[in-house]
């Protein structure tokens, strides 16, 4: 990876880099594609931190890692211009304006629900019916290019649905992993470049080591505790940890395991996933909602904070601790035809959210299904920004209400 044409990252004061990521939270909307865009623009065109090779190098390693992807790219590129700090200072920067927004919400929606306007619940849930369906839609045009990748999808959205359980999930994607390994052949890549990372490997191996660790712990503590706190930073820490695919991905996973649990009632979730589609920077603070609007303690400020954090954490150690690393991967074939088996799979999972819980929670007559279908037009015909879509599908809720 080249870095201002030399074979270092050079340092930049975290202030610095908190104060761009911020204005980057406050004008990205769009989701995780469009975001990957801004960054190209800032880091790419506008400043040269990094030449076109380096920055595809980072894309890559974080499409191979679960969670956030554009999240996760700002924390590497956080990373190597400013160490830790740099990092913690790029997220914090990118994420705390979309946070602090659906968290002020998810205040709103826990004490004063009951006031907002007949019918904004509703189009919102709407709303998000059609962005899910989009997300789908996309992600199978890029990600089920042949029929046996599709059949993955298919196969993998039935399971979800007929065994609605976290771990469901995670056996379907390691067994699409497995399976693509063995029967999808991905053309052959160039040499990669070489890439300068300001993490040694030693350290690398001990972070994906904690990272391995919590993941296995973090269920067992929880489940011998009582406390509630374990329990949020469990669920959400393996959301973070088990998401292939980006922010929508993790909706299946999130429904399963705050609503199931009742922590949160199912219409102010698919309300705040709404919500989540009209606010700039990363989809998962969607866990900031969730933390805030809990309807047991910790909630609100705390609440936010906590789930905010423990959805991230894998984030941090995944970035940190794979990048030492992502030269030889990213060059192995093996892994390469894994990953398109995993990929295959995800489209599954959204697509078995797409029908339950975002259809069957919110599209309840013919004029819902409008609304649905105009909202979906706007977004895959017409290119609206999602924030006007989920602006006029609050507004469409109004007045369906109203007559």
């Amino acid at each position: 990876m080249t870095i201002d044409d030399n074979s270092e990252p050079q340092p930049a004061s975290r202030w610095v880099l908190f104060l761009i990521f911020l204005r980057l939270g406050l004008t990205s909307f769009g989701g995780p594609v469009a975001h990957l865009g801004y960054f190209r623009e800032e880091f790419v065109t506008r400043r040269r931190w990094l030449d076109e090779s380096g920055y595809a190098d980072l894309v890559a390693l974080c499409q191979f890692l679960p969670g956030p992807a554009s999240s996760q790219v700002g924390l590497a590129i956080g990373l190597l211009r400013g160490g830790f700090p740099g990092a913690l200072a790029a997220w914090a920067g990118f994420t705390l304006p979309s946070a602090l927004a659906l968290t002020l919400f998810g205040l709103g929606i826990s004490s004063w629900g009951e006031a907002l306007p007949a019918g904004i619940l509703q189009g919102l849930k709407i709303v998000a019916v059609a962005i899910v369906a989009h997300a789908v839609w996309g992600m199978a045009r890029n990600l089920c290019t042949d029929r046996l990748r599709i059949a993955m999808a298919l196969a993998a959205a039935t399971a979800v649905l007929l065994l609605p359980a976290v771990w469901t999930q995670l056996a379907v994607i390691l067994f699409a992993g497995l399976l693509g390994r063995m029967l999808i052949h991905p053309a052959a890549t160039q040499p990669a470049r070489p890439t300068g990372s300001p993490v040694s490997r030693r350290l690398g191996l001990v972070l994906l080591g904690l990272f391995f660790a919590l993941l296995i712990a973090l269920p067992v503590l929880a489940k011998a505790s009582s406390s509630q706190v374990l329990a949020l930073i469990d669920a959400f820490y393996r959301a973070g940890s088990l998401v292939f695919g980006g922010g929508h991905v993790v909706l299946p996973l999130l429904q399963t395991e705050v609503v199931s649990s009742g922590w949160v009632n199912n219409d102010s979730f698919l309300a705040g996933y709404g919500a989540a589609q009209a606010v700039p920077g990363p989809l998962f603070t969607f866990a900031a909602f969730l933390g805030a609007s809990m309807q047991s303690t910790p909630s609100g400020w705390a609440g936010a904070l906590i789930c905010l954090v423990a959805i991230f954490a894998p984030s941090f150690l995944l970035v940190s601790g794979f990048l030492p690393f992502w030269e030889r991967l990213r060059s192995n074939q093996s892994m390469r035809a894994a990953l398109a088996g995993v990929n295959a799979a995800v489209v599954g999972l959204l697509l078995a959210a797409l029908y339950d819980p975002v259809w069957t929670h919110a599209i309840f007559s013919l004029a819902d299904f409008a609304v649905a279908l105009l909202a979906l037009m706007a977004l895959a015909v017409w290119k609206w920004p999602a924030w006007l879509v989920v602006a006029g599908g609050s507004a469409a809720g109004w007045a369906l209400a109203l007559f």
